[in-house]
C-alpha cells in the first residue's frame, strides 16, 4: 500500500497486534509501541520474520514525556510518523456506582487523554509535511453504551467527538482523522474478562456471540482491515467518520 511510517499504540497484542501485522503486511513501516516492551519486541520480530518492517518502541500513553520520547525514537529509527493509530486502552467491568475516582482517572488517562497526548505530539508534524492519517480506536460502547462499562463508554464517546472536531480543524492540511469502533472482539483481554466473571467462561463468550447478527466475535484482523483502509492514500477524502466493526451488532 505504501512505505509510510505508522505508529500503533498498544500495538503488541490483541487488536493492536492485528493492526500492526496488517499495516506491515500492506507495506507500512510499523512502530509497535507498547507499555510491555518485551511483548512488543516479540511482535516486531515476528513481523520482520514475515517480511515486513517493524520496530518495538516503549510508550506509556499516560505520560506526556514518554509519548514524546517514543515519537522521537520512531523518527530516529523509521522516520517521521505519518500514520498514528491510537489503540492503547484498558477497562474493567463493574457497575458505575461501584467505581471510584481513581478508577475514573485511570480509564480517562489511558483511553481518552492517551490519544490526546499522541495526537498533540504527532499532528503538528503531519500538518507541516502536508500529509497525515490519524485513526483513533473507539468502541461501539461509545456509540450505544455498554453495561458495566459506563466510564469506558464515556471515554470512547469522547474519542468519537474529539475525532470529528480534530478532523474539521485539520481538514485543509492534508490530514484525515477517523474513528474505528470495534464490537466484541476475541482477544486475550476478553478471554480474561470471561474467566474472571464468576460465570462459566464459555457461556459468557457464547452469550456475546449469540448477540451478534453474524454469530461470531470479531477477530483483530477484522478491525485491522478497517484501520488499513483509513490509513491508506486512497482514503484521502474520508475524514471525521466513525466506522463500526461489529458484525452488525450496532447499526448506528
Amino acid at each position: 500500500m505504501s512505505n509510510r511510517v505508522a505508529l500503533v499504540t498498544g500495538g503488541a497484542q490483541g487488536i493492536g497486534e492485528g493492526i500492526s501485522r496488517k499495516l506491515a503486511a500492506v507495506g507500512f513501516r510499523v512502530a509497535v509501541a507498547d507499555l510491555n516492551l518485551e511483548v512488543a519486541q516479540r511482535t516486531a520480530e515476528e513481523i520482520v520474520a514475515a517480511g515486513g518492517e517493524a520496530v518495538a518502541i516503549p510508550i506509556d500513553v499516560t505520560d506526556t514525556a514518554s509519548v514524546r520520547a517514543a515519537v522521537d525514537q520512531v523518527a530516529a529509527e523509521l522516520g517521521p510518523v505519518e500514520v498514528a493509530v491510537n489503540n492503547a486502552g484498558w477497562d474493567d467491568f463493574m457497575k458505575f456506582l461501584d467505581t471510584d475516582e481513581a478508577f475514573w482517572d485511570k480509564i480517562l488517562e489511558i483511553n481518552f487523554k492517551g490519544a490526546l497526548r499522541v495526537n498533540h505530539t504527532v499532528v503538528p508534524g503531519m500538518i507541516e509535511r502536508g500529509y497525515g492519517r490519524v485513526i483513533n480506536i473507539g468502541s461501539d460502547a461509545g456509540r450505544v453504551g455498554s453495561s458495566l462499562e459506563a466510564v469506558y463508554s464515556g471515554a470512547k464517546g469522547g474519542i468519537i467527538a474529539f475525532t470529528k472536531t480534530l478532523a474539521r480543524e485539520v481538514a485543509t492540511k492534508g490530514v484525515t482523522v477517523n474513528t474505528v469502533c470495534p464490537g466484541p472482539t476475541d482477544t486475550p483481554a476478553l478471554r480474561k474478562f470471561a474467566d474472571s466473571s464468576g460465570q462459566d467462561a464459555d457461556k459468557v463468550i457464547g452469550g456475546m456471540t449469540r448477540s451478534v447478527p453474524m454469530k461470531r466475535l470479531a477477530l483483530p484482523a477484522d478491525v485491522a482491515a478497517a484501520v488499513a483502509f483509513f490509513a491508506s492514500d486512497e482514503a484521502g477524502y474520508v475524514t471525521g467518520q466513525t466506522l463500526s466493526v461489529s458484525g452488525g451488532l450496532t447499526m448506528a
